[in-house]
């Protein structure tokens, strides 16, 4: 393992954790915003309160007594997500892809029982996916179909874009693949690759998996250097227009391309991972850098944002 002094790293830099969560995440959120984006549900209603696109929610659950009703509210469905709604790291997410008489198969391969599906949820009411082991409460929402585009590249579950956003500017973004090895989860802690994607273009620039330098997806063997995300600038606008709905100067947008549907947002986060500055193999922080220096008052409209990151950020790690 080749080991950098945190002096290389600051030179090429390199956002650490500390400065992470001092400089950006203490400096620019206010923490009495925090539950808006800590709590799904609380994100999902602001946003359709917006007229953002949002995967459709078809049924809460806020109680033991209620998971007796689970078996009439999935009645007629065979595709469907069960989350909680203050969960992180991708835990507690169940993807249910198919339903075979009485057997509720999951996106990775096994099959449930309709009680396995209670007791999952009644995990999700005890907190045990909850950030602090809060109580929490289930959602139960439509299962994203995500765009052919993403065959090759992306292994019994859904891929995500997560786009780290900067009072208002996009800074950095990248593909989230799931695999075999993450359970059909797009979470990189769980052995997903992470897709480094050019924000001027969506344009893939590099792979990682396990901080790990790729070339091709692990499970479809599929190259990642032609990789182009198309609804590019639509996926910006969502990840953008976050800042002024929850109000938080730094986050991650998490955002799904649905196959009849488009780009949604799925969550943000308020403490975003710093994974991304592998896959994209460079720092974050010249780039807060360089916002807090160009930008003189929070006048610019979103477009106007997207403009001046994609001037600013385009393809620039490969010019470095």
């Amino acid at each position: 393992m080749k080991w950098v002094s945190p002096k290389k790293l600051r030179e090429l830099g390199i956002l650490g954790m500390n400065s992470r969560n001092i400089d950006y995440i203490g400096r620019s959120n206010d923490r009495r915003l925090f539950p808006l984006v800590d709590d799904k549900l609380k994100t999902k209603r602001l946003a359709e309160k917006f007229g953002m696109s949002v995967p459709r929610l078809f049924a809460v659950i806020n109680n033991q007594h209620d998971i007796q009703t689970l078996e009439n509210q999935l009645s007629g469905r065979d595709q469907f997500v069960i989350k909680p709604a203050q969960g992180s790291g991708g835990k507690g997410i169940l993807v249910i892809a198919e339903r075979v008489d009485d057997q509720y198969i999951k996106s990775s391969g096994p099959s449930l029982k309709l009680r396995d599906l209670k007791h999952h949820a009644t995990n999700i009411l005890s907190g045990l996916y909850s950030l602090g082991g809060r109580p929490d409460v289930v959602m139960i929402e439509d299962m994203i179909v995500f765009d052919p585009i993403f065959s090759p590249y992306s292994y019994e579950g859904v891929p995500d874009i997560r786009v780290i956003v900067y009072k208002g500017y996009p800074v950095m973004a990248m593909l989230r693949c799931s695999t075999h090895a993450s359970d059909g989860k797009a979470n990189l802690h769980q052995g997903a690759v992470g897709v480094g994607l050019d924000i001027n273009t969506g344009k893939s620039l590099f792979a990682v998996q396990n901080n790990i330098k790729i070339e091709k997806h692990p499970d479809t063997g599929f190259s990642f250097d032609q990789l182009v995300i198309p609804n590019w600038d639509h996926i910006l606008q969502l990840a953008s227009h976050c800042y002024e709905m929850v109000g938080l100067g730094y986050f991650g947008a998490d955002i799904v391309l649905d196959k009849n549907k488009g780009p949604m947002i799925l969550e943000l986060n308020a403490r975003p991972g710093l994974a991304i500055q592998v896959a994209n193999q460079t720092g974050l922080t010249k780039r807060l850098q360089h916002i807090d220096q160009h930008i003189l008052a929070m006048t610019h409209d979103v477009e106007a944002r997207i403009a001046l990151a994609k001037q600013w950020f385009a393809n620039s790690l490969r010019n470095a």
